[in-house]
């Protein structure tokens, strides 16, 4: 499909649209919330939350009988929260590190959450069709109130976010001065949590329990390769999560059997190794060349250095030498000397070399330094 027809039907059908627009609201909301999660270096809390998620849904369709997403939403969002109290609460009275402590609750609760469901399946009546997409999602069923229900519930949470941004900044940077200044430490971290818990809640038919740690983590993995400032981290986490999500739902949409949720997943995968390629500063491209630039740098120097250094034992004090002493001296010699002759600070004698005047005084410059 060609790109005006493709944003035709973007437009025009409600399938697709629907797909996308839940896509990029969930992007936008795992992306900005996942960056502090990224920053305190808890992105296995993600993982933990989704997976843990996964009884509530099930509990909430044994208790209420229905399908209705505000419910299964509730469900799963008091699940992850139970589960990330049961993480606190295990790495502050015993000796568990944190890591294992979310490898625990993941695994049991995850179990738990696949007994329930294989218990539902096994029932005689058809009302439990669909929600194994919980797993891996299934983000080709969302319908108009499932994007509302995204919609509203990632409001909230970015609201929230809003209203305690600066608590939120002393929570992933200095947690111990803002206790200092009297702030409720504890209450923003669980504040916190139940905004991640929020975010990945509303993402589970469309990503799955599985996958949906990748929606928040890669997003802000790579906006943070783009920009120090948390509020620009945010924003561009933001904005690459939904331009994950809307590319997935169309990519998906053009390929046959191809699924809507891996698909999102690999799109940020791809977001980030562009990232991490690419970036200003942070990229690993960017970072050779930059390497390349200063190892080129301190050749020129040495070379410029060692002349230096050569012609102050002659008393002639213009004495040319050859560039296989400074190739003795330097190594590499011969290209140095090209580039230094072309910004006029060696000249050729012959088959040596010496300083100019402007060479010399930039020698003299660097040795005062």
């Amino acid at each position: 499909m060609s790109g005006d027809l493709l944003a035709i039907g973007l437009f025009s059908d409600y399938t697709l649209r629907t797909v996308a627009l839940g896509s990029a609201a969930l992007g936008i909301t795992s992306g900005a919330l996942g960056t502090f999660a990224v920053l305190r270096r808890q992105s296995l809390l993600g993982d933990a939350i989704s997976h843990a998620a996964l009884p509530g849904v099930a509990l909430a369709f044994l208790l209420t009988g229905s399908k209705a997403p505000l419910a299964l939403v509730v469900g799963a969002a008091l699940a992850g929260f139970v589960g990330t109290l049961v993480v606190m609460g295990v790495t502050r009275t015993t000796r568990i590190k944190y890591d294992s402590a979310l490898g625990i609750v993941l695994s049991v609760f995850f179990g738990f959450g696949l007994v329930l469901l294989t218990f539902i399946q096994r029932r005689p009546d058809a009302t439990q069709a669909g929600l194994d997409r919980f797993l891996f999602g299934q983000a080709a069923a969302l319908l108009r109130r499932d994007l509302v229900t995204q919609a509203v519930l990632g409001a909230v949470a970015l609201a929230a976010m809003l209203l305690v941004w600066k608590e939120l900044k002393l929570l992933s940077f200095d947690p111990d001065f803002g206790q200092s200044l009297g702030f409720p430490m504890r209450a923003l971290d669980v504040l916190l949590t139940s905004l991640l818990v929020t975010a990945i809640v509303i993402g589970l038919q469309t990503v799955g329990v599985v996958l949906m740690a990748a929606m928040v983590i890669a997003p802000a993995a790579a906006a943070r390769q783009w920009t120090d400032r948390l509020g620009l981290v945010a924003l561009v986490a933001g904005l690459f999560g939904a331009a994950a999500g809307v590319i997935g739902a169309v990519v998906s949409a053009e390929a046959e059997r191809l699924p809507t949720g891996p698909t999102i997943v690999l799109c940020a995968s791809a977001i980030v190794l562009v990232s991490l390629l690419f970036a200003p500063r942070r990229g690993l491209l960017w970072r050779e060349a930059r390497g390349r630039r200063d190892r080129r740098r301190l050749r020129l120097a040495a070379v410029l250095e060692d002349l230096w250094t050569l012609e102050r034992q002659h008393v002639d004090g213009a004495h040319a030498h050859s560039a296989a002493v400074l190739a003795v001296m330097s190594g590499g010699a011969e290209r140095s000397l090209a580039e230094l002759e072309q910004q006029g600070l060696v000249r050729r004698v012959g088959d040596e070399w010496a300083l100019t005047d402007r060479g010399r005084a930039e020698a003299a410059g660097r040795e005062s330094r």
